[in-house]
């Protein structure tokens, strides 16, 4: 596995830290990463720069991120590409003692006939974490995308239950100029109320958007068998789909984090074909 961090970064433009992009274009029959890079405390991971499909994989020195972190990503996939973009680990957010918050933001551009797959690990806050998340996406017509968007509880084996002060989460994405999907997510304590209580047995929580012709049959086959189950409230994985224009968004709340994984995996296991290769493999 490749690391391409610091040395590129002059070449491709990213110059404050925590700033990376990734391009990925079709070049001779495959598709390749072909501009990458990241300042610290980003880093890129790169197991499959060209292929059927290309893969890489964001990871922070340090492990996770602290108050006042900021991470930005840019990604472009150029027409005809595949890509798949994760994470090499859950994203761990680190107590706040002064408040401040650390942010991700990231934005994507697929050009059509292109296709992206977002797949990070889960983020996992910390008691007294602050963490605030932003993603941007631009689809040309004719360009596919499927981002998978996860959070579990913290570290429930110390106690550490849905104890963060704040998570806010934003997700825009927009095809051939027009709004199709506005989505947020802000979580946190209130006076009365807590977290942990609110949410109940519950420890993980999804959501997944798919869209564009390369996942047509995916979305469809969702729509059929979820949107046709009947929800039993004590069961492990509580799920739920609804059609999106081209597409399908599905949501998922769970009793575990094994659960959620269990239920991603075999959700969207169609994706594998696209890129030639399981991305839930030995991660998750």
């Amino acid at each position: 596995m490749r690391e391409i961090a610091d040395p590129f970064a002059t070449r491709t433009g990213v110059g404050t830290p925590g700033s990376g992009h990734l391009g990925f274009a079709r070049v001779d029959g495959a598709t390749a990463l072909v501009r990458c890079g990241a300042r610290s405390p980003l880093r890129v991971l790169v197991p499959r720069h060209r292929d059927r499909s290309a893969w890489a994989f964001l990871a922070t020195y340090g492990g996770g991120l602290v108050a006042g972190d900021r991470i930005e990503v840019t990604i472009d996939v150029g027409p005809g590409a595949v890509a798949m973009v994760a994470t090499q680990a859950e994203t761990k957010v680190y107590r706040s003692p002064s408040g401040s918050e650390c942010a991700q933001v990231l934005r994507a551009h697929v050009a059509r006939g292109g296709s992206l797959v977002l797949m990070p690990d889960p983020i996992s806050p910390f008691a007294g974490a602050r963490y605030v998340q932003e993603q941007y996406f631009e689809l040309d017509e004719g360009a596919s995308l499927l981002y998978l968007d996860a959070l579990v509880a913290g570290r429930t084996a110390r106690g550490e239950r849905w104890a963060f002060e704040g998570y806010r989460s934003r997700t825009e994405l927009n095809v051939r100029g027009t709004l199709l999907l506005g989505d947020a997510l802000v979580l946190g304590p209130r006076p009365g109320a807590s977290l942990a209580d609110r949410l109940g047995r519950y420890q993980a929580l999804a959501v997944a958007a798919l869209v564009g012709p390369a996942f047509t049959g995916g979305a469809s086959a969702l729509l059929d068998s979820l949107g046709k189950a009947r929800a039993e409230v004590r069961a492990p994985v509580l799920a739920t789909v609804s059609s999106l224009q081209g597409g399908a968004l599905l949501r998922a709340a769970a009793i575990s984090a094994e659960h959620l994984t269990r239920f991603m995996r075999e959700s969207l296991s169609f994706v594998a074909e696209l890129l030639g290769g399981d991305p839930f493999q030995h991660r998750w």
